[in-house]
C-alpha cells in the first residue's frame, strides 16, 4: 500500500501572495517579500558568507522542481535553482487571514481558519492587565517581565538575568496570535513553566488567541540557550483534518515535531520530537524505511523559521536550506514504489526583510512519486485533498486534488 510523507520546510515561502500588500513588518507591507529568492540572490551575490560560500546549492529539490516552483510563484529570477524539473512542482496560496503556524498548517491539512485571530498591539505594556494578573496569580508571581512584542533569542538574552533574580516569568508576543512565555528550566523549574501556560491557555483560546507556547531556556547570563521542552498549547482545529480523516480510515498516522502540537493532537497515532532538525530529520528517514504501508507522515522542520528566520540570519538560513537539502537525498532514498512526498512550507518569513516577522507569501509544492508534472497555482487545501486522494481516504475536504 502507498504511503504518504508531508514535510513543511517552516517559513520557505517563494514570494507571490497576492494579498501581501494587506501584511505587515514593522509598519512595513509584506509585499515583495519573498524567503527563499531573496536567500537565492544573496548568495549569488556573495552576501550570504558565513559557514558557507557560493550561489544557493539544493540540487535535490531543486531537481523536483523548487526554483521552477520559486519562479512560478512570483516571476523572481532563481540563482542557483535552475534544474528541469523532474518532479511535481507549483505554487500554493493561502486563503486564510492570517500569516501564523497553526492558519498554514490547518489549511495544508484542508481546513481553512474561519475566524479571525486576535493579535497583540506594538505596545508596552501589549497584553490586557487582567492576563497579566492571570499569569501573575497561577504563577504564584509578584509580577511578569517583557509584555511586549520580541522576538524570543533577544528578550531571553534581555531579561533574562532579570527573570534569574525576580523569578518573574518573560511574557512576549509577535506578529503571530501567540502568549509566549520564556522561563528558566532549573530556576522557575519545567513543569511549572508547562502547568502555567496549560492552565493558561484556554482563556487565551477563548479570546481566539492561536497559541500558547512555553519557552523554557538554561544557563547564565551572556550563555543562556533554549531547550528542546518547547510546547504549544494550540487551540483546536474548527474542523477535522487531514490527520482526523486518516486516522478515521484506520491509516496509521505520525507526526513529526510540533506538528503533534499544531493539531491539539488530534488525529496522531504517533508523535516523534527531538531536540534539533537533525534529530527530527532521523525521524523522518527511519520511518521512511518503516513507516507502515499505506501509513501517513507529516512533519514540521521549525528551525529554518525560528533559528533564522526572524532573527534575520541570512547565512544561516542558507547553511540549513543547503543541510535538509543534503538529507533530503538520503530519504527519497528510503521511499518505496507508490509512496508520495511533498514538500512545502507554511507562510514566509524573509531574512533580508524588514521587522521580525512572518512575511505573506506563497509556498512550494513540490513532490516526488508521480513523476514530472507542473500543477501550476493552488491552494493550501489543495494539497489535503491531493494526498487524501493518494491514500485513498473517503474524505478530502474544500480543496482539488491535483494528483
Amino acid at each position: 500500500m502507498s504511503r504518504a510523507f508531508l514535510i513543511v520546510l517552516d517559513s520557505c515561502g517563494i514570494g507571490g501572495a497576492p494579498d501581501a500588500a494587506e501584511f505587515f513588518n514593522a509598519g512595513v507591507p509584506d509585499t515583495g517579500a519573498n524567503t527563499l529568492g531573496h536567500i537565492a540572490a544573496a548568495c549569488a551575490a556573495g552576501k550570504a558568507e558565513q559557514g558557507r560560500s557560493g550561489p544557493l546549492r539544493m540540487p535535490v529539490l531543486d531537481r523536483l522542481g523548487l526554483g521552477a516552483a520559486l519562479r512560478g510563484a512570483s516571476g523572481a529570477p532563481s540563482p542557483g535553482l535552475d534544474a528541469l524539473p523532474e518532479g511535481l512542482w507549483g505554487a500554493a496560496t493561502e486563503t486564510s487571514r492570517g500569516k501564523d503556524t497553526p492558519s498554514g498548517h490547518w489549511e495544508l491539512a484542508g481546513v481553512p481558519v474561519p475566524w479571525g485571530w486576535t493579535y497583540f498591539p506594538t505596545t508596552i505594556p501589549a497584553f490586557p492587565v487582567e492576563i497579566t494578573d492571570e499569569v501573575m496569580r497561577l504563577a504564584g508571581t509578584g509580577g511578569v517581565l517583557g509584555n511586549c512584542h520580541a522576538a524570543g533569542l533577544e528578550i531571553m538574552e534581555r531579561l533574562g538575568a532579570e527573570h534569574l533574580r525576580t523569578g518573574w516569568p518573560i511574557c512576549y508576543t509577535s506578529a503571530d496570535s501567540v502568549f509566549q512565555i520564556a522561563a528558566h528550566e532549573e530556576a522557575f523549574g519545567l513543569e511549572r513553566l508547562l502547568q502555567l501556560c496549560r492552565d493558561l491557555a484556554p482563556r487565551l483560546h477563548a479570546m481566539r488567541v492561536g497559541r500558547v507556547i512555553a519557552r523554557p531556556f538554561i544557563g547564565t547570563p551572556g550563555a543562556f540557550q533554549r531547550t528542546a521542552n518547547r510546547h504549544d498549547y494550540a487551540i483546536a482545529p474548527p474542523a477535522p483534518t487531514l490527520l482526523d480523516w486518516a486516522s478515521s480510515a484506520g491509516v496509521a498516522t505520525h507526526s513529526i515535531g510540533k506538528i503533534s502540537d499544531i493539531f491539539s493532537g488530534r488525529g496522531i497515532g504517533t508523535s516523534h520530537k527531538g531536540a534539533n532538525d537533525a534529530a527530527l530529520f532521523e525521524h523522518l528517514e527511519r520511518l521512511g524505511h518503516k513507516a507502515e504501508p499505506g501509513s501517513f507522515t507529516f512533519a514540521n522542520f521549525v528551525e529554518f523559521d525560528s533559528l533564522y528566520g526572524h532573527p534575520r540570519d541570512v547565512s544561516g538560513y542558507a547553511r540549513a536550506l543547503e543541510w535538509f537539502d543534503t538529507a533530503t537525498d538520503r530519504f527519497l532514498a528510503t521511499l518505496r514504489p507508490g509512496d508520495l512526498a511533498i514538500f512545502t512550507a507554511d507562510h514566509g518569513n524573509d531574512p533580508t526583510w524588514i521587522g521580525t516577522d512572518h512575511t505573506r507569501e506563497r509556498v512550494p509544492v513540490v513532490g516526488w512519486g508521480v513523476g514530472a508534472r507542473a500543477i501550476g497555482q493552488v491552494a493550501f487545501v489543495d494539497v489535503a485533498a491531493s494526498v487524501a486522494a493518494h491514500l485513498g481516504l473517503p474524505q478530502s475536504g474544500p480543496g482539488r486534488s491535483f494528483l
